[in-house]
């Protein structure tokens, strides 16, 4: 924890703030380990306070011991504040330009008493993207009872289950393995809606010869997991076949060649080349993956305009589809760690064509 206070302070002089407010819930959860729903980070040269009310005192001096702890509610938020600048002779202050409303700047700019406030991008999500062997257990771990879920609800889908029943169940059976939630709503989408790339579960009844792809995943001790597989119930036909092999052959390619120093750009290429010489790129309309942490979506993507370097111990999705209306969809999707000559693959369940 104080290496990450380190390396922001760095930044900081080098742009030259004096101080600096979090309130994003995923930057300051990776700044100072706390969960609580309602509270600021202040940070300076000087100090690093954790500003919360009264619900959260115990539990922030409980998770957040590098920090000193203050119950704004007795003063009020911009008093505190205002205190903690003055002490620090703060002129400069950063606040996170993506983290607050245009109401919540007008705050600051009426009553903060400071000369300047300077709008920072990225600073702590720079940081996030390499994680730690910390992280990184956790992310595995939510990984794994992802893949869990998927041996278990192989036996739970038949003709008949509606999607929505798939989706109870996959959140029922992770949480009771452990997980605190889920990662995102869970996408379970069946025959010919097996084309909408993010089909939310509806009453729809499974039929024979259905696709059921299902992207989902948990959050285990903050962290996230993401995976997708698609299955048919029952025999499939050879189209059905075609388009599953084509979207496995694209995913395969990109995971042998994703690695260390390569750029999302040119990972997301080998897999869209793929899809595209056998004549459905344009059924291929998202990115190729994203990076998974404290957030479902976070940076670097695998995407035609990213051009980041990947690094070791950066997390990523590789996640191709083909998604023809009126007729069905696949994506499969894996969640790997960078290592500096390959992968290190945390999703284990089978990519073979299941028929149930």
């Amino acid at each position: 924890m104080n290496i990450r206070i380190e390396q922001l302070r760095k930044k900081m002089n080098k742009e030259q703030v004096d101080g600096l407010i979090i309130q994003s819930v995923a930057n300051r959860k990776y700044m100072s380990l706390f969960t609580g729903s309602s509270a600021f980070l202040y940070i300076s040269q000087q100090q690093q306070v954790l500003l919360t009310d009264f619900r959260y005192v115990e539990q922030a001096n409980i998770q957040s011991p590098n920090y000193q702890v203050i119950d704004y509610g007795k003063k009020g938020l911009y008093t505190t504040l205002n205190e903690l600048l003055k002490k620090d002779q703060v002129i400069r202050l950063g606040f996170e330009a993506e983290g607050i409303t245009y109401a919540q700047y007008d705050q600051y700019k009426e009553k903060l008493e400071v000369k300047e406030l300077v709008p920072i991008c990225n600073w702590i999500e720079s940081l996030r993207m390499i994680k730690s062997e910390d992280e990184i257990r956790c992310i595995q771990k939510a990984a794994s009872i992802a893949d869990q879920a998927f041996t278990h609800i192989l036996s739970f889908i038949k003709v008949g289950v509606s999607e929505k029943d798939i989706a109870l169940e996959l959140e029922f059976f992770m949480k009771k393995q452990g997980a605190e939630n889920l990662s995102f709503d869970t996408i379970v989408a069946s025959g010919v809606r097996s084309s909408l790339p993010h089909g939310a579960p509806t009453d729809k009844k499974i039929q024979s010869g259905d696709f059921v792809t299902m992207d989902f995943g948990c959050i285990y001790q903050g962290y996230c997991s993401d995976m997708t597989r698609t299955v048919v119930v029952g025999k499939a036909n050879e189209k059905q076949k075609k388009i599953y092999h084509i979207v496995l052959e694209a995913q395969e390619k990109a995971l042998k060649n994703l690695k260390a120093q390569k750029t999302g750009k040119e990972i997301d290429t080998i897999a869209r080349n793929i899809i595209s010489e056998q004549g459905y790129g344009d059924y291929f309309g998202h990115g190729l993956g994203h990076s998974v942490g404290l957030e479902i979506h976070e940076s670097p993507r695998l995407s035609i305009n990213e051009e980041t370097i990947l690094k070791p111990n950066m997390s990523m999705t590789v996640e191709p589809g083909i998604y023809i209306p009126d007729f069905g969809g696949v994506r499969i999707e894996d969640l790997v760690i960078i290592t500096e000559d390959g992968v290190c693959n945390l999703t284990t369940s089978s990519k073979e064509l299941i028929e149930l």
